[in-house]
């Protein structure tokens, strides 16, 4: 039998009930505008839906016009659960989802694999919800696909980047890197430094997001560097936080949805 990788968060981040879920879904995408470039790479927030599917849905809304196109998502995640080095792939041939079975590319892993800082480290996905909350949104707003998930430990960001090079391909492929923003500040600190990091995003400066400004930083840098040696663009789509989603100003998160799509030929 084929092994799968089963949900661990739903019923907690997003519903567990399938027309539940589907619904939810199609609230948040219906409600996002979506007007822009169709886009090589998302970076998308991973919180609870009823926090950040609003600003993931924003994104995820610029899909629509490549639902028959993409047929492979490379995903990747900060490790909230396992301390390792490297990046982590699954020895899993599908994840799971209530909305149904996501198949993985097998030979990209394979290929991944070969990297001295790629390893197969399943316990890193059992738990981790950075990657998972993604999976719905997938499933809802394209059709069928195969996965490539990486969830990114202790490693550094050229690596993140070589990594997202080898499996880059071309229209079929999308790149999506899940990454919250600033954590537990007060509502206008986290604007204050949520927009600091958008700037970064926005030029294509790795360098300048800190520790403190993105759980995901590193695949948020891989990203960016590998961005940056194609003459392409990352643009915010949608910025906010937990203060103006679902939760009190006193202590909020951040999320942001941003694009990375060809550059202006005057760049």
């Amino acid at each position: 039998m084929p092994s799968v990788r089963v949900p661990a968060v739903a019923g907690l981040f997003y519903p567990a009930d399938r027309r539940q879920l589907h619904a939810m879904l199609q609230g948040f995408i219906g409600e996002a505008k979506a007007a822009g470039t169709p886009p090589k790479a998302l970076i998308v927030p991973h919180a609870g839906y009823v926090y950040s599917g609003p600003v993931a849905a924003s994104a995820y809304a610029l899909l629509k016009p490549l639902r028959h196109n993409i047929r492979r998502v490379v995903l990747l995640g900060p490790s909230h659960r396992v301390a390792f080095r490297g990046l982590a792939l699954s020895s899993a041939q599908s994840f799971s989802t209530p909305l149904g079975d996501v198949p993985l590319d097998l030979d990209a892993e394979a290929a991944l694999a070969a990297l001295p800082f790629v390893h197969v480290m399943d316990q890193a996905h059992a738990l981790e919800h950075s990657l998972e909350v993604h999976l719905p949104f997938l499933q809802e707003v394209l059709e069928d696909f195969k996965l490539v998930p990486i969830v990114v430990g202790d490693a550094v960001p050229a690596q993140v980047a070589e990594a997202i090079d080898l499996v880059w391909g071309g229209d079929e492929t999308l790149i999506v890197v899940s990454s919250d923003l600033s954590h537990y500040h007060d509502y206008a600190t986290a604007r204050r430094m949520d927009r600091s990091t958008s700037d970064a995003i926005e030029s294509l400066r790795p360098e300048d997001i800190g520790f403190d400004d993105a759980c995901g930083r590193l695949p948020v840098a891989g990203l960016l560097i590998a961005a940056r040696r194609r003459g392409l663009a990352a643009k915010t789509v949608d910025l906010r936080n937990s203060g103006d989603t679902a939760g009190s100003k006193d202590s909020v998160v951040g999320y942001g949805a941003y694009v990375i799509e060809p550059g202006h030929p005057s760049a």
